[in-house]
């Protein structure tokens, strides 16, 4: 939205600084883009005047001035033919930089002589394109600034225009008007009041509208009327500076005001020539196949769900995006039909991406141009055109009903505080609300018909700190209501997640964030991809369905990091999946991924490839940090995306807390990972919380007695796991046994078998183990794992 200060003035009774308007509009919400000062770039200049101009003596086209400046008489070349002796020009004197050339001045000789400057052109200085001779001003005195010259004889010339970007939510500022009503609200002048603009009609309208039932939603309200007798014309000049200010083409009289009207006061207007309408004007859905030649002049075959604004002849304009060329107005244009409608911001929108037309009434009607002002919006256009370009007007011409906007929200001035902590006193809130045209009655607040966007009570509390400014904040401790400790606001299961996080983190991976949406190839891949997750419309093909797991997504990073050059990667992630699309079937996982190697390369060969055993010990480091239960089992009760014969599932009989090993080689060719892979995933929903729940923890147990180690090896088939070996030793004394690990293998032995030596950590609680203690807790080890393995004792 671009807009010049002196426009803003026509709305805005103001003394406020250009940098004072700028600043508050980015504090309002209205974020300052750009803005263009001519004043800044022409401030170096100053008025002189030439005392003689006399040939150059090597250059017919040459004068050699004497001109009297600010530092004394200086003597410059020029070759302008109105250069002469008595005007008073505008100088560049060296140093200056001249926009309009791109250039720095420096003192010259042209052919032999010197020059100690430039008397400049209007296209030198950006003023315009004229560039037949230098400014000639009629008056001035010698040394004056250029821009307080033209500040009192032309300040239109040195008019800022300000560039700001309007979010969707505020139609309302995407007129001149809703943008000089927040500065007025913030403090920064006076709102002027709009002038009264009725006019009243000399005949009936010879056309009349109408709106089909079809459309009548898309398309609620049509008004127009005919004026006659006009005479179309160029606009007038104030009108064509402001139009070419904000990058707009003036055209005649009759479309300058319809954009005028668009940019001032966001009310899009559209001026039919009468003579070319055939009938009265419907508002209908196009027919198939149905085609218009807009005012862009290309031919757009009209989407069915579009709305069409129709003569007996056909399409004449799309509604609420552009109008038809065939009935456009042009010099020859005497009788005129001005419409005003409102239509409906959804379905404009949709019309006008189908057509690939983007248009100043399309980006007002989509995001909701104010209703109640259809009617008024129309009395002035027909005011302004009655007074640029004569004529008379008829009667005004209806069709359907205005939507009814009324609503009205609750003001609690307590709730500003507890929002948004700013204090302000009640009689200030309800100042602001006024002022920004909300209507009061007792504590309600009745919203202004052009703000769409308010939609409850705490949308008046972000109206009320937006104009008192956000910037008044102020640090300060959150109130505690009791003396004490307080009580712990997370949930048992969001400590689990931080606990989790922070040993993940502390095992050496680096955490990703990802999409929860991914393509339904790798969600097949992965147990997923039914249509029961598939997302109804999707930002792209590659986020068509919500994740079954969260490996996918770290694949998919691990890829990515390959193909710039990373090859070992540590990466893990915590996050939902889904297993239906239902709120229920979701689960919270953390997933780890190694890839590559364990280590840099260094000369003492301590790099090795990733393998399984480091999935599993990350993955059972991080349920220890969690607080799941030490004694669990393995099993091979695999998913199809695990390598079938080098992962496992650690669990606590059917139910699964975690999943490690090889990712399945088929799934890193489809996902393009080089490399070996090793990944866990652990369900934080399956591991069971402690029993007990108080916040204290049992008290540190530690034996003042010898610990006592034996060491056992047996010998088993080869398809007997570890683990078991080692759980049934566990078993053999809970009080007396500790800890139970495996340090050696040993596979080919006679028929196949292995050999599995454990060592055995006894620790005694209340006195010195004896010999026979030690032995007799030996043979329930030995027995034990002999009736869980079928093995026996190594001799």
């Amino acid at each position: 939205m671009k807009f010049t200060l002196s426009w803003l003035a026509e709305h805005l009774d103001t003394t406020a600084t250009l940098d004072q308007i700028t600043e508050a509009l980015t504090d309002l919400g209205l974020e300052v883009e750009d803005v263009a000062d001519p004043a800044a770039r022409l401030r170096p200049f100053t008025l002189a005047k030439v005392i003689e101009a006399s040939p150059h003596p090597d250059a017919d086209r040459l004068r050699v001035c004497r001109v009297m400046t600010d530092e004394g008489e200086k003597q410059i070349v020029c070759g302008a033919p109105n250069a002469r002796a008595g005007i008073t020009v505008v100088l560049a004197k060296p140093g200056d930089y001249v926009p309009g050339i791109d250039t720095t001045l420096g003192i010259g000789r042209i052919r032999g002589i010197e020059s100690h400057g430039m008397m400049a052109s209007e296209r030198e200085l950006e003023l315009s394109e004229e560039h037949d001779g230098i400014i000639e001003l009629p008056s001035g005195e010698v040394g004056e600034r250029f821009t307080d010259w033209l500040a009192r004889n032309a300040p239109e010339r040195i008019d800022p225009v300000i560039h700001i970007k309007i979010t969707p939510n505020r139609p309302d500022a995407l007129g001149v008007r809703g943008i000089a009503r927040d500065l007025a609200a913030r403090g920064l002048g006076r709102l002027k009041p709009l002038p009264e603009a009725r006019v009243e009609g000399r005949f009936a309208c010879p056309k009349g509208v109408r709106i089909a039932p079809e459309v009548a939603a898309k398309a609620p309200f049509f008004a127009g009327r005919v004026v006659r007798g006009l005479r179309n014309g160029p606009s007038p000049d104030w009108l064509q500076k402001r139009l070419r200010a904000i990058g707009l083409r003036p055209i005649n009289a009759l479309v300058d005001i319809t954009n005028f009207f668009t940019f001032d006061l966001n009310r899009p207007l559209h001026v039919f020539d009468a003579a070319k309408v055939t009938g009265d004007l419907v508002l209908r859905a196009p027919r198939p196949g149905e085609e218009i030649t807009a005012l862009d002049d290309k031919t757009h075959v009209l989407p069915p769900h579009a709305v069409v604004i129709c003569d007996a002849n056909g399409p004449e304009s799309i509604a609420g995006v552009m109008g038809g060329a065939a009935s456009g107005a042009d010099a020859a244009t005497t009788e005129v039909f001005i419409e005003a409608a409102y239509f409906d911001p959804i379905s404009t929108a949709a019309t006008g991406r189908a057509l690939k037309i983007n248009s100043d009434a399309r980006y007002r009607f989509e995001r909701g141009i104010d209703p109640d002002f259809t009617l008024a919006g129309l009395e002035m256009a027909t005011r302004m055109v009655l007074d640029l370009c004569g004529g008379e007007a008829s009667e005004v011409v209806t069709a359907g009903a205005l939507p009814d906007t009324r609503r009205a929200y609750r003001l609690d001035p307590q709730r500003t505080s507890r929002l948004v902590g700013l204090d302000i006193a009640e009689d200030r809130q309800r100042a602001i609300l006024q002022s920004l045209g909300f209507r009061l009655e007792g504590d309600m607040a009745h919203v202004p018909s052009w703000r769409p966007d308010v939609l409850g009570e705490a949308d008046l509390v972000e109206e009320i700190a937006r104009i008192e400014s956000l910037t008044r904040l102020e640090g300060k401790p959150l109130a505690r209501p009791q003396p004490g400790v307080p009580r712990p606001i997370l949930t048992p299961g969001q400590i689990r997640e931080k606990a989790a996080r922070r040993q993940a983190a502390a095992l050496g991976y680096n955490e990703c964030v990802t999409y929860s949406f991914i393509d339904q190839a790798a969600a097949a891949m992965f147990g997923g991809g039914s249509d029961a997750v598939r997302v109804e419309n999707p930002i792209s093909s590659e986020m068509t369905h919500l994740r079954p797991d969260l490996l996918p997504g770290l694949l998919a990073a691990a890829a990515r990091n390959q193909a710039r050059g990373v090859a070992d990667l540590a990466l893990f992630e915590i996050g939902p999946v889904f297993s239906g699309g239902e709120p229920g079937e979701q689960a919270t996982q953390l997933a780890g991924l190694l890839v590559g190697s364990t280590a840099p390369r260094d000369p003492f060969a301590s790099r090795r490839k990733v393998d399984l055993y480091d999935a599993k010990a990350d993955a059972e480091a991080v349920l220890a940090a969690v607080g799941a239960p030490a004694r669990a089992q393995i099993n091979r009760r695999l998913d199809g995306w695990w390598h079938p014969g080098r992962a496992g599932n650690i669990a606590l009989g059917p139910n699964i807390l975690a999943s490690f090993g090889e990712v399945h080689p088929r799934v890193l060719r489809q996902l393009d990972i080089k490399g070996p892979a090793v990944a866990f995933t652990i369900r934080l929903a399956n591991i069971p919380f402690p029993k007990a729940q108080g916040a204290g923890r049992p008290a540190l147990e530690i034996s003042g007695l010898q610990a006592v180690e034996r060491d056992f090896a047996f010998v088993v088939d080869p398809g007997v796991e570890a683990v078991t070996l080692v759980n049934a030793a566990q078993g053999a004394d809970k009080a007396l046994i500790r800890q139970v690990s495996v340090f050696d293998q040993f596979t080919g032995l006679e028929g196949g078998a292995k050999s599995i030596a454990i060592t055995v950590r006894l620790e005694p609680r209340d006195k010195t183990l004896t010999d026979a203690e030690i032995e007799a807790v030996s043979q329930k080890i030995i027995d034990k794992v002999e009736k869980a393995t079928g093995g026996t004792l190594r001799r």
